[in-house]
This record gives C-alpha cells, sequence and structure tokens, in this order.
C-alpha cells in the first residue's frame, strides 16, 4: 500500500512539473481601454496573463468605466474579470485565444437633487456573471504586445466589451 502510495506521489510530482515546464514562459501585465455597450461608455483597464499549460493561461483584469452624467444623474461602473485564455493559434507575428471565466460587475447610480424638492438618492448593486470571448496578441518583435479582444458578459442585461492596448513582456 505505501509503495502504490509513493509511486502515485511521485507520479503527480512529474506530471505536474512537466506541465509547468512545457507552459508559456512569459508573463504578461498590461493596460487598455473598453468600450461596453451597456453603459455606453469608454473605459480604462489593466490585465495580467500567467502561464499555467501549454496553450493555456490565467488573465485576471479590471475596467473602471469613466463616470457618466445624465440629467443630474451620476454612474460609476467597474467590473473585475477572472479569464482562462486558450491559444488556438500562437504563431510568431499572431496568437488567437478564446476565453471564459467569471465577471464581477459593480454599478453606483446617486442623484443629487439641486432645487430640494425631491431630495438625494444613491443606490448600489453588484452581479456576478460570465464572460465569452476572443482575443489576438500581435507580436512586432519587442516586450510590446498590442492586444485586442472582444467579449460578452452574460449578466443581466448583458453587455459586450471591445478593448484594446498593450501587455508588456516580463
Amino acid at each position: 500500500m505505501k509503495k502504490t502510495h509513493l509511486l502515485v506521489t511521485v507520479s503527480l510530482i512529474y506530471l505536474s512539473s512537466s506541465i509547468v515546464l512545457s507552459a508559456q514562459s512569459e508573463t504578461k501585465i498590461g493596460a487598455f481601454f473598453a468600450y461596453g455597450t451597456e453603459i455606453e461608455n469608454i473605459g480604462i483597464g489593466a490585465n495580467a496573463e500567467f502561464p499555467i499549460a501549454d496553450k493555456l493561461t490565467i488573465s485576471p483584469s479590471f475596467i473602471y468605466y469613466l463616470p457618466k452624467d445624465e440629467s443630474g444623474i451620476k454612474i460609476n461602473w467597474f467590473e473585475i474579470n477572472a479569464n482562462a485564455n486558450y491559444y488556438f493559434l500562437d504563431e510568431d507575428s499572431i496568437g488567437v485565444y478564446g476565453f471564459a471565466g467569471l465577471n464581477y460587475s459593480s454599478i453606483k447610480v446617486k442623484y443629487d437633487d439641486a432645487f430640494g424638492f425631491l431630495g438625494d438618492f444613491s443606490s448600489s448593486d453588484g452581479r456576478l456573471g460570465l464572460n465569452l470571448g476572443a482575443g489576438a496578441n500581435f507580436d512586432i518583435g519587442s516586450n510590446i504586445t498590442p492586444f485586442a479582444e472582444l467579449k460578452y458578459v452574460i449578466i443581466d442585461g448583458g453587455q459586450l466589451v471591445i478593448a484594446a492596448g498593450v501587455k508588456f513582456n516580463l
């Protein structure tokens, strides 16, 4: 029994190390601009990409949409994402990937009554959703990698997000 347990443990260690060694070797961090169709506004974001296996990366990101003011109603919106990217095509000049993951979106709405008739009002809400999308990295021969992504957030109302920016290879 002890020999079987030892054999399984050694096999798992070997398998884990071989997966890590065959993974893409570059961790990337980046910044980007995004446009959300539900909020109808531009956002700024930051992301990272951590290789975990050959053709597979984990990619967290954060997007803060610029505040909006519509008829005295102020809207603030941000989202946090945790995606897994799978590279279908990873050649010298381009890397094309599909991704899926989790999304947390937070919105805060505030109304300040300038005339004092209705009073002030403030409300906020946070929701969990799912991301489905695709993207491409463009190798330009330096430590900077331009990229573009298109994703759909499956959440109440749904939102299509178009993003483009740069990733820095570490």
